[in-house]
């Protein structure tokens, strides 16, 4: 999974959005305000994922391409490598998990506006 893949997999996510607002290299992209991914444009070899904490650990040591996340909470983050060791299936599981655990933490209306449920 190349940059622009994992871009096109993200803005398909209901609500995703996506801006740059650290700097112009890192694409942040956000479901409700909140950051569920990110990625440098410049490196483009990595991303940084929210993961369940227990999660998180479980990856980290079964996979090397799965570290504590890159100046991020490590306790919540993960920088995952996308160097081809990956399958594209594990990568979309792992960004699916972190756009999950934003949209469950999201208030109840909020989900309401951008999803239409209660």
């Amino acid at each position: 999974m190349n940059t622009e893949e994992l871009r096109d997999y993200c803005l398909k996510k209901p609500a995703a959005t996506e801006s740059f607002p650290f700097d112009n290299d890192t694409l942040v992209f956000k479901v409700g305000g909140k950051m569920f991914l990110l990625i440098s444009l410049d490196k483009g070899n990595s991303f940084n994922a929210k993961c369940d904490p227990e999660l998180a650990v479980e990856l980290r040591e079964r996979y090397t391409e799965v570290q504590p996340g890159y100046h991020m909470n490590k306790a919540n983050w993960n920088t995952v490598y996308i160097d081809g060791t990956l399958t594209r299936k594990q990568l979309c599981e792992m960004i699916d998990h972190s756009y999950n655990l934003i949209v469950k933490s999201l208030p109840k209306k909020l989900r309401g506006e951008l999803f239409g449920q209660a």
